[in-house]
């Protein structure tokens, strides 16, 4: 076959490749596909099943989070199913495992009786060691406001809802793909005065 003649066949067959790929696009493409995808809500499952008599301040702590952030979810895992949060009650001091935990990875939090027999709000708690779990450190001292405050913002303080640096913080590391392959810092947070 002449080159020339090649030339006009192969081009022919490209384009008509071209043009069937480009018909195929447009008939899978939906006309109302948004512009830009929304990201997948991360889904955390904790066991508080060794935690009794916190059931209460665990849940309302696990709603203040759920109430103010949308790329992370916290819900409670059903009995016997893994869990990337694990919650006991303790006698000491409430501590928790410094995140961000990832689907799949686990972290503990212990919620310690004796802050509470300081006066300290089981509420406050449960949400302040929850946001060690999503990724907050402390930020100590600080006022009330702050839920990472925690018991710096003195016994009075009841407040169990992250102020707005603290819900973007936790909203953008959930948000972005590649946080999610960052590790569990893994570091133990004591939240003692």
């Amino acid at each position: 076959m002449p080159l020339g003649t090649w030339f006009r066949a192969g081009t022919s067959a490209a384009a008509l490749v071209l043009g069937m790929a480009g018909t195929a696009t447009a008939a899978t493409v939906p006309a109302s596909t948004p512009s830009t995808a929304q990201a997948a809500v991360v889904t955390l499952r904790y066991d508080d099943s060794r935690a009794a008599g916190w059931e209460s301040a665990i849940a309302a702590g696990v709603a203040s989070w759920n109430a103010n952030v949308s790329s992370v979810r916290l819900v409670e895992a059903a009995p016997g199913s893994a869990a990337e949060i694990v919650i006991v009650a303790t006698t000491g001091w409430p501590q928790a495992t410094l995140g961000p935990v990832r689907p799949g990875r686990q972290v503990r939090v212990e919620l310690g009786s004796q802050a509470v027999d300081q006066g300290y709000n089981k509420t406050r708690i449960a949400a302040h060691e929850l946001g060690h779990s999503l990724g907050l450190p402390d930020t100590k001292p600080g006022p009330c406001t702050q839920l990472m405050s925690g018991s710096s913002a003195g016994t009075a303080c009841t407040n169990a809802t992250p102020n707005a640096a603290e819900r973007s913080r936790v909203q953008s590391t959930y948000a972005s793909a590649v946080a999610a392959l960052a590790a569990v810092d893994g570091r133990t947070l004591v939240d003692a005065p």
